[in-house]
């Protein structure tokens, strides 16, 4: 009777491996367990939730307090002064469109003095020998809906109507009849619309439910800018305040709508509030001392006439305040998961250790957002500093203007909040993970490895890194 021998053990599992494959053959565990990466955040100890939320709740209930007691209950009426955005429109639609002689369209106007080395000697000619355009414009809208008038185009405007052209008309009540309506700008809320379903259709698809809850959060940053800031400002409070009121409200929804109500998602809200408040504290220090007045185009001007109780000054800090909001919270968001990452991935690893590799990822993330306001800033000041261009003036000149002294200060004052924004919300992200006690010695070990054996595959990943 033969025997046969016992099949040899399997080999023993390195002690930096990952778990076993599944049934599948496939494995789940490699390099710096990224298998942490996608999953929910873990939970931190019942003690941790409470100090959170012993910080949170007052600031919330403050917040809620502020919107109660400031709510305007809709912005202040006023009497159209029938000057820029400040008049009454209707919508309309060309009907027809004529080319005839711009000579024959103004019998009465002097001929050019064939002068053509200034704009105003090119125009002149252009509107003398050049063919202008006659539209017929019918309102669609309002009383008058079916009134037609004319409008004459020259050839030099930078506008060029069509038949079939949707258009904004400005209506003057006090004007003479013929002159009550004038073409103001063309009707583009077919495009914007269409537009705007594409990308909530976008974010939708590739975002899933947190698209949704994006967009819901959008929804609700507008609602709170339309029905809160602005009128809130109009009515006379002060601009600042309501600023802080009103972001801190769009902060709470935004960041807890879309990641959801954890202690991750309130230490970016701790590290976004720091961040604003100390964009508040540069904002009216630099505003003040570099004597910024706010009121520097006709827009704002209008403003100021309108209702000359308004900070307008205190105005441009509360724009300061809310334009950094949105990349405040990408940022706390993103510094804040890295650092929960990271602990996941070696929970015995401590404070300092968190806090330094949170703030490698960090670097690059300031780098790339400084960089990022800065363009944004200069593409919408694009033609004024063109104009200076133009007019060859130095880069001290330029700069010592108040259009844009303006904007360099608004854009400085928010990438010093975005860059203090990193290192607070990493220090921030450290120090609860670090002291949280259901990651502590007592805690249970990990299901991947014991806390010896990830920190040793950490240390090891560290150093390939670097």
């Amino acid at each position: 009777m033969t025997t046969t021998a016992p099949p040899p053990p399997p080999p023993a599992q390195p002690p930096h491996s990952g778990p076993p494959p599944d049934d599948n053959g496939h494995g789940h565990g490699h390099g710096h367990g990224h298998s942490h990466s996608h999953g929910p955040a873990a939970p931190v100890s019942q003690h941790l939730r409470k100090v959170i939320a012993a910080v949170l709740i007052p600031f919330a209930a403050a917040v809620v307090v502020g919107l109660v007691v400031l709510w305007p209950g809709g912005a202040p009426s006023h009497e159209r002064t029938g000057v820029g955005f400040d008049r009454q429109t209707q919508s309309a639609k060309v009907t027809k469109v004529q080319e005839l002689p711009c000579k024959d369209l103004s019998p009465s106007q002097p001929q050019p003095n064939g002068d053509t080395s200034t704009p105003e000697g090119q125009s002149a000619q252009s509107r003398a020998t050049g063919t202008c355009k006659k539209a017929l414009i019918e309102v669609t809208s309002g009383e008058d809906d079916g009134r037609t008038f004319t409008e004459i185009i020259q050839p030099d405007s930078p506008r060029q109507l069509r038949k079939g052209q949707e258009v904004v008309v400005a209506y003057e009540p006090k004007a003479p009849e013929g002159l009550q309506y004038s073409v103001t700008d063309v009707n583009r809320k077919m495009p914007m619309a269409l537009l705007a379903g594409i990308f909530a259709l976008a974010v939708v698809v590739v975002g899933r439910l947190r698209g949704v809850m994006a967009l819901v959060a959008l929804a609700i940053s507008f609602l709170v800018l339309t029905f809160f800031i602005l009128p809130a400002i109009l009515q006379g409070s002060n601009p600042l305040v309501v600023a802080v009121i009103g972001a801190s409200a769009i902060m709470l929804a935004a960041l807890y709508l879309c990641h959801g109500l954890t202690a991750r998602t309130s230490v970016a809200v701790l590290g976004t509030l720091i961040s604003l408040l100390l964009i508040g504290l540069l904002g009216s220090l630099f505003i003040g001392w570099a004597a910024l007045t706010g009121n520097t185009d006709d827009n704002t001007g209008l403003i100021h006439g309108l209702y000359p109780s308004i900070d307008m000054s205190g105005l441009l800090l509360a724009g300061v305040i809310i334009g950094s909001l949105g990349v405040l919270d990408d940022v706390t968001v993103t510094q804040t998961s890295a650092v929960w990452e990271l602990h996941q991935a070696n929970p015995a690893m401590g404070w300092r250790g968190l806090y330094r590799a949170g703030i490698r990822i960090g670097r690059d993330h300031i780098a790339s957002v400084v960089n990022t306001l800065v363009l944004a800033y200069a593409g919408a000041a694009l033609p004024l500093l063109l104009l200076f261009s133009i007019a060859q003036s130095s880069v001290g000149t330029v700069a010592n203007s108040e259009l844009v002294a303006e904007e360099i200060v608004r854009t400085l004052i928010g990438s010093i909040g975005l860059v203090a924004s990193v290192p607070v919300t990493t220090a921030l992200a450290a120090l609860v993970v670090s002291a949280d006690r259901s990651s502590g010695p007592g805690a249970p070990a990990p299901a991947t490895g014991t806390p010896a054996r990830r920190s040793s595959r950490g240390g090891k990943g560290r150093r390939r890194k670097a």
